[in-house]
């Protein structure tokens, strides 16, 4: 399934990026609300259901011990997070990024230790359970992993970054909407307290933003991709789509994205490597300013997985977790044509050509 560009250069910057976005989300239509065979959580009057099995694929980043004890500790008083058993988890992650590869062994040990069962294989773990955490730190493995998973329809939450690039990223939303296949993909700091409030109208319209988090870099990964991601995840719960155009300053210790929307407001991205580091940002909203707060634990996002297994239907619109990925990638292209501002509909272009070469052949089994 291509995607095309049928606008012309006359269109302009904001109805060429929405038309990039919009027509990858007319193809995932089906998966944002495709019947599933999942149960659903009961209501107060109604009979208690079936537990959903939930399988982990790759065993190299904290997430997956924290996420399994958050569900493999629920009690029946935990409406949010009880009903799910974590039964089968496949180990292997990145082989060549150190600080993952060398956190197999041990997060392996510990999900025996959970009563979890370490299988050989993906094609293995899911014949085993009913939804996927797809945890594996190395974003370049996640489109092929992905694609096992998409292909039973079976829902799965792939955790940041969802991909070590843009192309990869796109390749992976257009490959669950063929499949129809739901999914879902986000940063815990989206679900903070301060946040959530902003996006539901603390201070009324959200007029700018300026969020920062810590910034470490992988060099296979777009820069603010490994990290980064945290603080932009916050921008965008707070600012929401529309950015139009990047432009990215960048030192030894520090990363400054600054994004344009096509009504003028400004949202900013600091990444910090030096110092005291942390989380939050500042919204300035026509009825107030406010801070987003600090990091509010893992929680708040997988009591969203668990109500996205029992439903398939994902909490954040595709169209916005691609722009923020896209605005990333915008920002480390303005990094090296010397802080120049980079347009968003020229990344996307850029992103679709790129995934249609990812995705060579590999959407013909259905």
């Amino acid at each position: 399934m291509s995607i095309k560009n049928t606008h012309t250069a006359s269109s302009g910057p904001l109805p060429l990026f929405r038309h990039w976005v919009s027509v990858l989300l007319l193809n995932a239509v089906g998966f944002l609300v495709l019947p599933t065979s999942l149960s659903i959580a009961a209501g107060p009057n109604q009979p208690e259901v079936d537990r959903l099995r939930v399988g982990v694929i790759g065993l190299d980043t904290s997430h997956v011990i924290a996420f399994t004890k958050a569900f493999q500790q629920a009690g029946p008083e935990d409406a949010d997070l009880s009903g799910f058993d974590v039964v089968a988890a496949y180990p292997f992650g990145s082989a060549d990024i150190e600080s993952s590869a060398s956190r197999i062994p041990k997060y392996t040990a510990d999900m025996k230790a959970l009563g979890v069962e370490i299988v050989d294989t993906i094609e293995q773990l899911l014949k085993q359970v009913d939804c996927v955490l797809l945890e594996t730190n190395d974003g370049r493995l996640h489109l092929k992993q992905a694609l096992q998973v998409f292909r039973t329809g079976k829902p799965v939450f792939i955790d940041k970054p969802t991909g070590s690039n843009l192309a990869e990223v796109v390749a992976i939303y257009r490959a669950a909407a063929h499949y129809e296949a739901p999914m879902f993909s986000s940063s815990s700091l989206r679900y903070s307290e301060g946040a959530q409030a902003i996006r539901q109208g603390k201070v009324g319209r959200v007029l700018g933003c300026s969020a920062y988090s810590p910034c470490t870099v992988e060099p296979t990964h777009v820069e603010l991709f490994w990290y980064g991601i945290h603080g932009v995840e916050s921008l965008y719960t707070c600012m929401g789509t529309g950015c139009v155009s990047v432009s990215h300053a960048s030192t030894e210790d520090f990363e400054l994205a600054v994004g344009t929307w096509s009504d003028g407001r400004i949202g900013t991205f600091r990444g910090i490597r030096a110092g005291k580091k942390g989380y939050g940002g500042i919204a300035f909203g026509e009825k107030g300013i406010t801070e987003i707060g600090p990091y509010g634990g893992y929680r708040p996002l997988v009591v969203q997985i668990a109500k996205f297994f029992r439903s398939s239907k994902p909490p954040i619109a595709a169209q916005e977790t691609i722009e923020l990925y896209a605005f990333m990638q915008a920002a480390q292209k303005s990094k090296k044509e010397g802080g120049t501002p980079v347009q968003m509909t020229k990344i996307m272009q850029e992103a679709e050509l790129a995934a249609d070469q990812l995705l060579n052949g590999e959407l013909k089994q259905r």
